[in-house]
């Protein structure tokens, strides 16, 4: 307990105490009043009124912090004068309020110190005995005191009373030495452990706010109490908002819980994020007991997922294209040179003019077919082994409006309308050249999906990407949007795979050349069916 404290308290125990003594003093000692009873009583209630004051005065110093020393010292001074006071007030050695020595020394004991108490006891000692022997030899009579009072008791019941009240002072300023440094000592030890609860707690918060996954804690009952900021960004409620709510109905894929504290449990679930984005959650729960050792609840801790499946997506992916990259060369060199001969076998053939019209049309298929796997040859080598892209910075706009301006001659595209929607200010680091192969396959791929014609849609933005909590990273955005007739699940999951195509007459190496581009940029690219219908593109690029 501070001094400040302790203060206050004397002096609101002061004004309390003073003011039933003068009740007790009126009703029990002055119902007859005489003249001298009276003078008496009057300087007993001046007295009283002091001490309010005095009270008063101090309570309004106490403010001052500077004080508090000067103060205690002060109210241990005038708790001895006031008892000093009052019993000359009250008859000297027949008082009833001897006994309040012991709570100015206690008092002083408590305030000061151990040390303080026994200069308090020996000033009461001083005042007590003096008072004593000035009444005993009638030195006290001009202020109301009786000499005969003291001599009717005697001098052996007086030297007895003096000493058992010397006594009485010094065994109280040990004892409250004792019970004060008992009291310090117990309170700085308080105080220690109370510094250390303080800062293991601001620690164990400070952990659970930064760390770089999701903590939070139920009750039995399967509420949240703690939710930690890793926690308020993946979905998007405070602390606040999450305090009591049920666990199941912001992770619903968790509801199992609650109803197995006793054990273990981890696991992976999707969860959907407010902005409709789908990811992979892993967790694990372990129950906790109180200081009881009862069950208490259960703490999940959470992690976000999504990177590291589609790492281990693309990982496995670079490994088959790895063993694919090795024998692409040799197999592209020894299918290329009999492809060669045989074209121009065909051609000197052609040529002849002894071939028949028949003839002449079937070396035509051959040529044509020879062409045709030629250039799957030449997308299957973009695709195995693709040449790192050239980084240089570029409005997208204008680069967009070439490509529509390009296509609008196409047959392909006649059915096709385009809406450019990329703002005119979007600035684009990448490979210009690769970046437009990969919007022209994206277009064919659309215009293919519309054969009766429709509306193809880009647009462009920048946003913040990543799932890894704070580690988000700006990103350019490209969308390319068609009206055809979408894509389901199975198909998008086998899209960007070499040699995977569901057109008859396709080679299946478009889009995953698309994939190669975008991958050895380091952006992403994804495909879904929005609610409208349709098939939508998603093109992340880093800036």
């Amino acid at each position: 307990m501070g001094l400040e404290r302790k203060l206050r308290l004397f002096i609101y125990a002061r004004i309390v105490v003073s003011f039933l003594f003068l009740a007790s003093t009126v009703l029990l000692n002055y119902q007859d009043l005489t003249s001298a009873e009276g003078h008496l009583q009057s300087g007993l209630i001046r007295l009283m009124a002091f001490s309010f004051l005095f009270s008063l005065c101090c309570l309004l110093f106490l403010r001052l912090q500077r004080y508090h020393a000067f103060i205690a010292y002060l109210q241990t001074i005038w708790d001895l004068l006031f008892v000093t006071v009052l019993l000359l007030f009250t008859n000297g050695i027949l008082s009833p309020y001897s006994f309040l020595y012991l709570l100015s020394i206690m008092s002083a004991g408590l305030l000061l110190g151990g040390r303080q108490a026994l200069y308090a006891a020996s000033l009461c000692s001083i005042l007590y005995g003096s008072i004593i022997d000035l009444q005993y030899f009638g030195l006290l009579a001009s202020i109301g005191l009786s000499r005969s009072d003291a001599q009717q008791l005697g001098a052996s019941h007086i030297f007895y009373t003096i000493f058992f009240n010397l006594m009485g002072f010094y065994l109280t300023a040990l004892i409250t030495s004792f019970l004060s440094a008992r009291a310090r000592e117990s309170e700085e030890a308080l105080r220690e452990k109370t510094v250390n609860y303080d800062e293991l707690e601001r620690l164990s918060t400070s952990i659970v706010s930064n760390l770089e996954s999701g903590l939070l804690t139920i009750t039995p009952a399967g509420r949240i109490r703690v939710f930690n900021r890793y926690a308020e960004t993946i979905t998007g409620m405070t602390q606040t908002d999450a305090y009591n709510s049920r666990l199941v109905d912001i992770f619903p894929a968790l509801a199992d819980i609650a109803g197995h504290m006793d054990s273990r449990m981890d696991g992976e679930f999707e969860y959907e994020l407010p902005s409709g984005e789908t990811m992979t959650l892993g967790y694990n729960a372990v129950s906790f007991c109180d200081s009881q050792g009862v069950s208490a609840g259960a703490i999940v801790n959470f992690k976000d997922l999504t990177s590291m499946k589609r790492m281990e997506t693309a990982l496995k992916r670079a490994d088959r294209l790895a063993a694919l990259g090795e024998v692409s060369a040799r197999m592209a060199h020894e299918i290329r040179n009999p492809l060669a001969a045989m074209s121009g076998s065909v051609q000197m053939l052609a040529e002849h003019g002894s071939v028949s019209e028949d003839d002449q049309r079937l070396l035509k298929i051959v040529l044509r077919e020879a062409e045709r796997l030629n250039g799957l040859i030449t997308d299957f080598l973009a695709y195995a082994r693709p040449s790192s892209p050239c980084k240089e910075r570029f409005e997208l706009r204008p680069l967009v409006e070439d490509l529509i301006m390009l296509l609008s001659s196409d047959s392909h595209f006649r059915a096709v309308s385009f809406r450019n929607l990329v703002a005119a200010h979007i600035l684009i680091q990448a490979d210009i050249n690769q970046l437009r192969q990969v919007l022209l396959n994206l277009f064919r791929n659309s215009a293919e999906a519309m054969p009766e014609g429709g509306v193809v849609g880009i647009e462009s933005r920048f946003q913040l990407s990543g799932a890894d909590g704070f580690n988000k990273t700006p990103a350019a955005v490209i969308t390319v949007t068609d009206s055809g007739c979408g894509i389901d699940s199975t198909t998008a999951a086998h899209l960007f795979e070499p040699f995977w195509t569901t057109k008859a007459e396709g080679s299946g190496l478009g889009l995953a050349v698309t994939y190669r581009i975008i991958e050895a940029h380091g952006g992403t690219i994804t495909v879904e069916s929005p609610p409208e219908g349709g098939c939508r593109f998603t093109i992340m690029l880093p800036v």
